[in-house]
């Protein structure tokens, strides 16, 4: 594209374009990079449909617009502060690229995220489901024997669950008692795991990965074809598991992660241990689970306490 023609240049050339930049030079997962491209495509269909097919088209008014049809269309807050951040980053990138003079969403403004405390297990219902996971793997059956491990690893290293489907076997240090993680934006960190870990992983290991792997694939975790373990089955396991489990919010395997985060610094663990145990970039992120914790003591008084 020729950087001299500003408005001629169509959104879905730029965007296409865009999406090769994140991709090679910024190091952005692909996740973030896929979800980035799906809200750009959308609001090139938006503003196609309004006529205007070519950058120049993107006007402040437009964008505004586009985001107001998204949360009429009841996307949630933080689908919506992620668009927000696509077309900023799109935004920018078409000024620096010479593909517009002025960046229309300089002034474009995320929506609020609403501050919900994220769910958390208590210890008692993560000891019984991690009990029942053992009962059914006694038989040495490998689905069983895997998806306990796979339980055992989420809750005591507090891993992302695409940061667990995408270890190797290679990833873990049976004499250290760590597992080397690939997180957000290529970033490494080296994470402990506790015994019950360390023995479902064994076990898995010797009597279920051999009988799973079909193709001398490297993954650590394996589905029941043998390929890696994908990030739906994790899903699938942990909604399973928590039908059980009274109390409200999330299903997914990130309540594990919130759960250890929690566990951890109400055991006395230092915020900034957590925060390097998570791979969380800023404190800030980390501190959600303070709140937690402060909640957490908070109805233990009420509970508690003869003059609550």
């Amino acid at each position: 594209m020729d950087p001299g023609h500003h408005g001629r240049v169509e959104i879905a050339d730029a965007v296409a374009e865009f999406g090769a930049h994140l991709l090679g030079e910024r190091g952005f997962s692909s996740n973030t990079v896929r979800g980035y491209l799906t809200d750009l495509i959308d609001l090139e269909g938006f503003a196609r449909r309004r006529g205007s097919p070519a950058v120049d088209g993107l006007t402040l008014d437009l964008l505004r617009d586009w985001l107001w049809q998204s949360s009429e269309r009841g996307l949630a807050r933080a689908t919506l502060a992620r668009r927000t951040a696509a077309v900023r980053g799109f935004g920018a990138w078409l000024v620096r690229q010479g593909y517009l003079p002025v960046d229309p969403a300089l002034r474009l403004r995320s929506p609020k995220s609403h501050s919900t405390l994220p769910r958390v297990l208590p210890q008692n219902a993560v000891g019984e489901l991690l009990s029942g996971l053992a009962e059914r793997a006694e038989d040495g059956e490998a689905g069983a024997l895997r998806d306990l491990a796979v339980v055992e690893l989420l809750y005591a290293s507090a891993l992302r669950v695409s940061e667990l489907c995408g270890l190797d076997v290679d990833d873990v240090d049976r004499e250290r008692l760590t597992v080397t993680v690939t997180g957000k934006g290529n970033k490494q960190r080296v994470v402990p795991f506790g015994v019950p870990a360390a023995h479902a992983i064994d076990r898995y290991i010797a009597g279920a990965r051999p009988e799973l792997a079909v193709d001398g694939t490297p993954a650590l975790f394996l589905g029941d074809r043998g390929a890696r373990l994908g990030v739906r089955s994790v899903h699938r396991l942990v909604a399973g598991l928590l039908e059980s489990v009274p109390g409200s919010g999330p299903a997914g395997p990130h309540t594990f992660r919130h759960t250890a985060a929690t566990h951890l610094l109400d055991g006395g663990a230092d915020l900034r241990a957590v925060q390097e145990l998570l791979g969380h970039a800023s404190l800030g992120t980390t501190q959600i689970y303070t709140h937690v914790s402060a909640e957490r003591l908070k109805r233990a008084y009420e509970q508690a306490h003869p003059r609550a």
